[in-house]
């Protein structure tokens, strides 16, 4: 399984009302040092995957080229009950911890390219 394709699936497992950090989906996927990358393979995501779940290490919307998919993403979390202060999601309240599975080092394995 590629990087892009191990990001796209760990982030369908993401339930509603929770979100995760780029950061912390690439720790999950045993890449610490990815976090961009995981930002980078969300924007291929299409329709299934519920990219807006993902939020930068502050709890806040990363900025986009266009402010319409930032404005999205914050209307699709608030529909889902997330609550920001201050323009950033709660993570305390709100984190996802991953699951088991996602946890364990070796829960996803993916081609290096």
């Amino acid at each position: 399984m590629s990087f892009q394709a191990a990001v796209l699936e760990l982030v369908t497992k993401i339930p509603r009302g929770r979100v995760a950090t780029y950061g912390q989906l690439a720790m999950l996927l045993g890449r610490p040092r990815s976090a961009r990358a995981v930002g980078q393979a969300l924007s291929h995501a299409d329709g299934a995957v519920p990219w807006h779940r993902v939020v930068n290490a502050q709890g806040g919307i990363s900025r986009r080229s266009r402010m319409t998919g930032m404005m999205t993403q914050r209307i699709r979390l608030e529909q889902e009950g997330i609550v920001f202060r201050r323009g950033r999601v709660v993570l305390r309240r709100f984190r996802w911890q991953g699951s088991a599975a996602s946890r364990k080092r070796g829960g996803f394995r993916f081609d290096l390219l």
